[in-house]
């Protein structure tokens, strides 16, 4: 097994613990840290001024990489530098101390010099003869003449050599880490061109300097003088440039979207990265005057994706730019589909027009393709919750629909309901749901979406279903710091409290934990009867298991105890609170089986009124998480107006599902059936099937197939069954699995 090493500063300890909450020890990277040892407490430590001096991390015949740590500097930040994002108390200026997550790290790394060539006519004049001496020289070793009473040294034979590369990356987050990164002594060989400083002989001569810096800090006068120190390096700017939101970095994946776009606008939006008008870049006329010159001198260079910089071979030194992603436009998508599946373009048309007709079950024929859409429910059986329900109601978008791992075409599971004016609940949070809500969003659209996030619900603790969480309270805390709010409620199992917590002692994300056992049917009972006797606090023999004639029940089943729903109330009143802003009456977990800690959610909308005074029920939306068919599943989907539920294997893989407690797509099917569900979307599906799924289309009258960006408006439900047809003609090749498209893309995931 591949062994993979990973570095940083002490401060990682606190990172790699909070992951092992839910990845087995076994599975671990072996992490090195550096730095000084993170205390206890989490309290902030004193840093001797000596660990500003670099460690050593690699020093071998091939590379040498050496870390700096860069810690924020409490003293006095003058107007240009200050942050105007945050201000430190005037009890903190002076400390010589950090908080984890306050440090930051410089890597610097050098490639060993290239020998000069060696020159056998010198080495023949020196008395050697050709043989194992002359290997000797070209080592770097000093050998005896065989002809003359002298010793050769290497630098008598071999010609001028030539300094390694040198390249460093930057990270100073803040101005008070600036002001630290400026003082760095130990940088000092490495400056080649400083105004009245000397320089010293064993200066070394930067090729290239990465600056992960962000722009409110580059922009500045001081930072772009502390740049021009490295005389003729070339500089690129990787700090959060928005540009490249335009460049998807997974072309196919992009593709896909628009040509989904293309059949089905309805279901499927323009996506985000084409959709940049409204986006804020900072305008050139903001740089400092040293950045301007370092522009025009061509050694400003803005970060691209996949952009390289060349190392070796030495006669390619410098960028490389080959592999930068080109901007594919829709229309060149579409003319490229339209040339391979001519179909598709009637097929469009057809689409518009079911949101036009209530039609019957229609049968016509694109091509050599015969299409049948599935019997047609009239609309006198439209369920009453969507009467008269308008587009601003609410949407459920599909940000993720994979399993496992993030593939090119599927990111692993996220759903976001989207509430509009009311904000919207996140189910499940996988790695990259940040970044999928601005590819779905665009850019602000993704911040506006994550400061309107009333809660997130987590279904269980597999890494798929929640490692992008920490990054979204993250974002939400700085959206939000300063205005006026109250934490996010996250409702999980509990193996993900120990996670959150661990983060935390790195970084605070401004949320409170409920437990999703504390959200199931009988414990928001036990909650209500709290409240309405007078919140009274006691271990009462009679609601625990060894009460006369009590059952036996698991312990998810049963309500929480009276001690556990006084611990849980505070919270539990924020999080109500928070649903009743959103219009969702109540959240209800119910346990599902996969794995230990496992739920499903039920979210019930509150009543509405219609413009003639009508109560209209609140819909239901179900999420199974990930299970196998269950009988708790089927009763809460009771009724559902959507039930979203996982299929990760087709129908012959039911083995496998059994083994793995996965559900096939006739189970899931089966288990929208047997609740009375008004339709089901299936999603969470194998990676095995990169674009689309084997599906039996025989069960599939109610049902449709999820994608990556799917976005289901309630107003449009009643359509959905009908485009999955034509989402089959759309994707007729598809179904055998061809890993030959971007195959040098295939692992780059956002």
């Amino acid at each position: 097994m591949l062994k993979v090493n990973v570095w940083g500063p002490s401060d990682l300890k606190y990172l790699v613990d909070a992951m092992k909450s839910f990845i087995p020890n076994a599975a671990m990277v072996h992490t090195r840290s550096f730095g000084p040892t993170p205390g206890s407490n989490g309290s902030p430590r004193s840093i001797p001024k000596r660990l500003n001096d670099p460690f050593v991390l690699i020093d071998d015949e091939v590379v040498k990489i050496s870390a700096i740590l860069l810690r924020p500097s409490y003293a006095e930040v003058s107007e240009p530098t200050r942050e105007t994002s945050s201000e430190l108390s005037s009890s903190e200026r002076g400390l010589n101390a950090s908080k984890p997550g306050d440090l930051s790290v410089i890597y610097i790394c050098e490639l060993p010099e290239i020998k000069g060539k060696f020159d056998p006519q010198k080495a023949t004049a020196l008395g050697l003869r050709p043989g194992p001496k002359f290997r000797e020289l070209q080592l770097g070793n000093s050998v005896q003449s065989d002809r003359q009473d002298i010793m050769v040294h290497p630098s008598d034979v071999l010609g001028p050599s030539v300094p390694g590369p040198i390249v460093l990356l930057v990270d100073c987050p803040t101005s008070s880490h600036f002001l630290e990164l400026s003082d760095l002594q130990c940088l000092a060989p490495y400056y080649t061109d400083m105004a009245n400083c000397d320089v010293s002989e064993g200066s070394k001569n930067v090729n290239c300097v990465i600056h992960l810096t962000p722009a409110k800090i580059t922009q500045t006068d001081d930072y772009g003088k502390w740049m021009s120190k490295f005389g003729a390096a070339q500089h690129i700017m990787a700090g959060h440039e928005m540009k490249n939101i335009e460049v998807p970095i997974l072309k196919a994946s992009a593709r896909i979207a628009a040509r989904l776009n293309y059949l089905c606008p309805q279901f499927f939006p323009s996506p985000g990265f084409w959709s940049l008008q409204n986006l804020s870049l900072p305008a050139a006329e903001t740089r400092s005057s040293e950045m301007n010159l370092l522009s025009e001198t061509n050694k400003l260079i803005p970060a691209e994706n996949l952009l390289k910089f060349q190392l070796r071979p030495y006669a390619n030194l410098g960028l490389e730019k080959s592999s930068i992603p080109s901007v594919s436009s829709p229309s060149d998508i579409i003319e490229e589909l339209l040339s391979e599946i001519p179909e598709v373009g009637d097929a469009s048309q057809r689409v518009k027009q079911l949101w036009l007709d209530n039609g019957d079950t229609t049968t016509h024929k694109e091509g050599n393709e015969v299409i049948t859409e599935e019997p047609w429910l009239p609309e006198s059986v439209l369920p009453s919750c969507l009467e008269d329900i308008t587009r601003e109601d609410t949407e459920i978008v599909l940000l993720g629909t994979g399993s496992s791992q993030p593939s090119k075409y599927r990111n692993v599971s996220s759903i976001f309901i989207n509430l509009f004016s009311k904000g919207s609940i996140l189910l499940d949070c996988g790695e990259g749901t940040l970044g999928q809500l601005k590819r779905r969003f665009g850019v602000q659209g993704a911040d506006e979406a994550v400061k309107g996030l009333r809660c997130i619900w987590i279904s269980h603790i597999h890494a798929d279903h929640h490692t992008g969480l920490a990054r979204i309270l993250a974002l939400r805390r700085d959206l939000l710091k300063e205005s006026p709010h109250e934490p996010i409620v996250v409702v999980g199992p509990g193996q993900l409290k120990r996670y959150l917590d661990a983060y935390q002692r790195l970084e605070d994300l401004d949320m409170q934990f409920l437990n999703c056992f504390h959200t199931t049917e009988a414990s928001l009972e036990a909650f209500e009867s709290n409240e309405d006797n007078g919140n009274t606090v006691g271990e009462n023999i009679d609601s625990t298991l060894f009460s006369r004639g009590s059952r036996m029940q698991s312990q998810w089943k049963r309500p929480a105890s009276p001690t556990q729903i006084a611990a849980a109330a505070p919270i539990f009143k924020s999080l109500k609170k928070a649903l009743a802003d959103a219009g969702v009456e109540s959240l209800i977990s119910f346990p599902v089986v996969h794995c230990p800690q496992a739920f499903g959610i039920a979210l019930q909308a509150s009543d509405r009124i219609n413009r003639t005074d009508k109560t209209i029920p609140g819909w239901k939306i179900v999420y199974s998480g990930d299970t196998r068919p269950c009988p708790e599943l089927v009763r809460a989907s009771h009724g559902a107006t959507v039930l979203i539920h996982e299929a990760t294997f087709e129908d012959n893989l039911v083995d496998e599902a059994m083994a793995r407690n996965h559900s096939t797509t006739s189970e899931a099917v089966e288990v929208g059936n047997s609740a009375g569900a008004y339709r089901i979307i299936l999603t969470h599906f194998s990676q095995r099937y990169p674009k689309i799924p084997v599906f039996d289309e025989s069960h599939m009258h109610k049902t449709c197939i999820a994608f990556d960006m799917m976005s289901v408006n309630l107003a449009d439900i009643h359509v959905l069954p009908r485009v999955l047809p034509y989402l089959k003609l759309l994707f007729r090749d598809e179904f055998i699995v061809d890993e030959s498209d971007d195959v040098n893309l295939a692992t780059a995931v956002a």
